[in-house]
């Protein structure tokens, strides 16, 4: 099994997609008990929701589940939500704080890092130099973090999760311009939406957006309900994904417009 896909383009935009893999080796697998083995956390259908908006854009996307090991979370083991429920770099329970591993089977430190060697790493390689090739081609290049998940989690927030939940860590990640171009398509959709709510940015956003060095990012985590039935066996609902993907779409082309209008190089 490859560790990572790359869908090469030619535009300054890169997809990167860290939770759309359902790889389990199979000695992971054996330890999982049927909680874990259900794979709930997944985000579903991600690359097929995305697929086709942009054909210029380059997309990075890990084939190994989070439960193995988290391509989102900082590979030291630091939370970015200190205070709040979250999973770790290799949980130990799902999104509902029940756990995930067989009695005795969570793995060790040891194992940990091994698995960051083995799947963090080279996802991160990948998506690094996806940015850098962007960059030296156009001056520029976004990251655009596609994620989705569950609309009601009370472990990790109160309520119902609006449809699109935009990240830029406080505008921190990218230029005013990237996050406006996006949180305006989203409000204007009519849909629910929010700016740095309860996803602010995983790791992934706030590591590679640095823009003095020519490199935005801005995460994308959109409630599934919006495309897919929020229960196993998880299905793709085209209908509902006829709404949503035009409005992904009129996001990725505007932040591609504006990266080719060389705009975000002259900041």
């Amino acid at each position: 099994m490859q560790v990572f896909d790359v869908l090469a383009g030619d535009g300054p935009i890169v997809l990167g997609q860290p939770h759309g893999g359902t790889y389990v080796p199979d000695d992971v697998a054996a330890r999982l008990n049927d909680t874990g083995a259900g794979l709930a956390d997944t985000d579903w259908h991600i690359t097929r929701l995305y697929e086709g908006l942009l054909p210029s854009a380059t997309v990075v996307k890990s084939n190994v589940h989070r439960y193995v090991i988290d391509a989102n979370r900082d590979p030291a083991g630091v939370s970015l939500y200190p205070g709040q429920n979250t999973t770790t770099l290799v949980p130990t329970t799902d999104f509902d704080g029940v756990p995930i591993w067989a009695e005795g089977q969570a793995p060790s430190a040891d194992e940990i890092e091994a698995r960051r060697q083995a799947f963090h790493a080279p996802y991160h390689q990948a998506l690094r130099d996806a940015l850098d090739a962007a960059r030296a081609k156009h001056g520029v290049a976004i990251l655009f973090d596609c994620h989705s998940i569950r609309s009601t989690i009370p472990f990790l927030f109160d309520g119902e999760l609006p449809v699109f939940n935009t990240g830029t860590n406080l505008g921190q990640t990218c230029a005013s311009d990237v996050e406006g171009i996006v949180h305006q398509a989203a409000t204007a959709s009519g849909l629910p939406s929010v700016l740095n709510g309860r996803f602010k940015g995983g790791w992934t956003t706030r590591h590679y957006g640095q823009p003095t060095t020519g490199i935005h990012a801005i995460q994308m985590e959109i409630a599934q309900r919006a495309y897919m039935t929020e229960m196993p066996p998880w299905n793709y609902d085209a209908t509902r994904a006829s709404q949503l993907r035009p409005v992904l779409k009129s996001m990725l082309q505007s932040l591609n417009d504006l990266a080719l209008s060389g705009a975000l190089t002259q900041e």
